[in-house]
């Protein structure tokens, strides 16, 4: 068995087979985060590395999930064990994460934002959000295209790495940014909020396809959107 047939079998749980229970059952588990477990899981793919191409590559999503996810992954719980944080949540941790070093911060948020990222995408994602998600995003931003416009640009627009981010704060729709590893979960954010979706604009999420073009990638990224997670996120 060579290498790609190897990674395939390992993270292939089928090009588009989300169904509405599995996709439940795993935005429930994310949200919830308990901390009764000795370490923090990386979550494996739903689908394999090349699943999304042509506007994801290959070499990027294994890059970017075996090594620059799992580095976070790694680290994140060393950072864990050197603070004594067994048991906590990532509620908690993120809570109170202006009283920790960096080295939790930075890798906190690239153990959580990562997660969230692989779920936010699907090989039969892509086209507009339905149901009470559609109506929300109606509401709070007057329609789709505009939505799809206001989250281009703050993806667009991060100084240097980070993300951008769909929240829900009060009952609102919002769209923000965040730089680094940080994330609308975290105490030292000014606009805080529940995370529904987000878009990684680190260069290693892009640079080998779309190098320094960030608004390729960020309008490839709507072709994969995984509209079902993001509404059981809401």
């Amino acid at each position: 068995m060579d290498k790609r047939t190897f990674l395939k079998t390992g993270f292939l749980l089928g090009a588009g087979s989300l169904v509405a229970g599995r996709t439940m059952a795993a935005t429930k588990n994310f949200l919830s985060n308990p901390g009764n477990e000795k370490e923090f899981k990386q979550y494996e793919l739903d689908y394999s590395y090349d699943a999304l191409e042509p506007y994801i590559d290959a070499q990027t999503m294994e890059l970017h999930y075996s090594k620059h996810h799992a580095g976070y992954t790694r680290k994140f719980n060393a950072a864990i064990k050197e603070n004594k944080l067994e048991g906590k949540s990532i509620k908690d941790i993120f809570s109170n994460i202006s009283k920790y070093p960096s080295s939790l911060r930075n890798n906190g948020g690239g153990y959580y934002n990562h997660n969230m990222y692989w779920k936010v995408m699907s090989p039969s994602g892509g086209g507009e959000p339905k149901g009470k998600l559609k109506a929300a995003i109606d509401k709070d931003f007057g329609s789709f295209d505009n939505f799809k416009a206001e989250f281009s640009k703050a993806a667009g627009t991060v100084f240097g790495s980070g993300w951008a981010w769909l929240i829900l704060k009060e009952g609102k729709l919002k769209i923000t940014q965040t730089s680094n590893q940080d994330n609308p979960l975290m105490d030292i954010i000014a606009e805080k909020g529940k995370p529904l979706m987000c878009i990684d604009v680190w260069e290693h999420a892009y640079y080998l396809k779309y190098q320094n073009m960030r608004n390729d990638y960020i309008g490839a990224f709507w072709n994969v959107v995984n509209w079902e997670y993001v509404e059981g996120r809401l």
